[in-house]
């Protein structure tokens, strides 16, 4: 655990240091590059070795394709609460994106010429959903509904296999319910290669979406340009801020819920007025890691991953938010400060506001999706929204009028930059 005090006169250093930049590690880049090239140059071929080789399981290029009855199968077999859940979560995360998809629009410039904007949704999306020992299921609906609203024609999913060759049955029901039918038992850099570059079993896609580890999050870095990717998410962080109306026993248990991610790199921030106040949410955040079934793992991110930010005023508080750009930001505050604090931070991922809203509510089914940029990349990145699924494209229309308006500047511009030949083509058109 690091002490920083916000008056200190290298706080700012020490904070960003604590941030980091989100980069992976030169070991990690270099056993990336090799998985790509390997995918790039074998196709279906190394993507079952290292299938073999990080997941423990051999399988067929036959077996790497989900039949559409297996997750048909899953989503009969989902218990009645649980679909419940899904169609809550569902209705929740509709509802918001649907809100949020643009419009086409045309208009007249100062010509008189015709401008506007069309939307049109990506061709092909390919979603990654993490397994293993934490299945993130909301993940499906986290990626896919938002796909949904805008259009995509075609949507798959890659998620790893387990010992058995098999896909968590959650996660096969969630993709079925969420109308994904084209599902891969790949995970890691591996199926992010697959995706960008497509194999003969494997088509490729134009975006890759979703979180992911180390290794499928420098693949998405490295195949940049090659294909299309939504954000560059890392281990998952919260920054809770306090003040004296705040809950020890609550705050603690937010901490602990993002601990649990089992990565060992969480980053986890507490900003209070007193160390006082901060020792007692360790205690209690110990305490209750004693009942948890990641117990473990969240008792050494608390020791590991856990900064206090020690401030005096709001200001502090606000800048250290917008310095961090924290994945998730919880404001545990008296109204007036949420109201001020709200409206100063403007780096979060995602805001909760007030007690009653833990980040658990953003990671499963307020709305938004929980995919969100970390590293202190929410200073220009934003959480993954309709639009990331969708092309924009300009139309321009001039006529003979308005194309006569804007020959002065078109003749001005060419000249400034020695291109006659751009002057010309507007020139030739009212030439008589």
């Amino acid at each position: 655990m690091q002490v920083l005090r916000a008056n200190d006169r290298d706080f700012a250093a020490r904070l960003k240091a604590f941030v980091g930049g989100g980069e992976a590690s030169p070991e990690v880049g270099r056993a990336v590059a090799g998985i790509i090239g390997e995918v790039r140059r074998r196709g279906d071929a190394a993507v079952l070795a290292f299938t073999a080789k990080f997941d423990r399981v051999k399988l067929t290029a036959k077996a790497l394709r989900v039949p559409p009855a297996e997750l048909a199968r899953a989503a009969r077999a989902l218990p009645a609460a649980k679909r419940r859940a899904f169609a809550e979560a569902a209705r929740c995360v509709l509802d918001f994106h649907r809100r949020t998809l643009p419009k086409s629009w045309t208009a007249r410039n100062p010509h008189g010429a015709t401008v506007g904007e069309r939307h049109l949704p990506i061709r092909r999306c390919g979603l990654y959903v993490p397994g293993g020992q934490v299945p993130l299921v909301s993940t499906v609906l986290m990626t896919a509904l938002p796909a949904k609203v805008a259009g995509v024609p075609e949507v798959c999913a890659c998620t790893p296999p387990g010992p058995d060759g098999r896909i968590n049955a959650d996660i096969l029901a969630a993709l079925h319910l969420c109308g994904v039918r084209e599902v891969y038992a790949v995970g890691g850099a591996q199926a992010v290669a697959a995706l960008a570059f497509g194999t003969r079993t494997i088509p490729a896609v134009d975006k890759v979406f979703g979180p992911g580890n180390a290794f499928v999050t420098e693949a998405k870095r490295q195949l940049f340009g090659a294909v299309g990717v939504d954000l560059l998410p890392g281990p998952s962080e919260v920054m809770i801020i306090t003040d004296a109306s705040a809950r020890a026993d609550w705050v603690a248990a937010d901490l602990c819920a993002q601990a649990e991610h089992g990565s060992g790199k969480e980053k986890l921030y507490l900003v209070a007025e007193s160390r006082a106040f901060a020792d007692r949410v360790l205690r209690e955040a110990r305490a209750q890691s004693a009942s948890l079934r990641h117990g473990a793992k969240v008792l050494r991110a608390l020791e590991q991953s856990l900064c206090v930010i020690l401030v005096r005023r709001a200001a502090e508080a606000a800048a250290a938010a917008n310095l961090v750009a924290p994945e998730h930001l919880q404001l545990m505050v008296r109204p007036a400060a949420e109201r001020r604090l709200a409206r100063e931070i403007t780096t979060a991922g995602a805001m909760l506001l007030g007690p009653l809203s833990p980040t658990v509510l953003g990671d499963f089914t307020a709305g938004p999706s929980h995919t969100l940029p970390t590293g202190g990349t929410g200073r220009f990145f934003s959480g993954l929204r309709v639009t990331d699924f969708l092309r924009r494209t300009s139309l321009v229309r001039y006529d003979r009028r308005s194309l006569r308006r804007a020959a002065a500047v078109v003749e001005a511009f060419s000249g400034m930059e020695s291109l006659d030949a751009h002057g010309r083509s507007l020139k030739v058109r009212l030439g008589r």
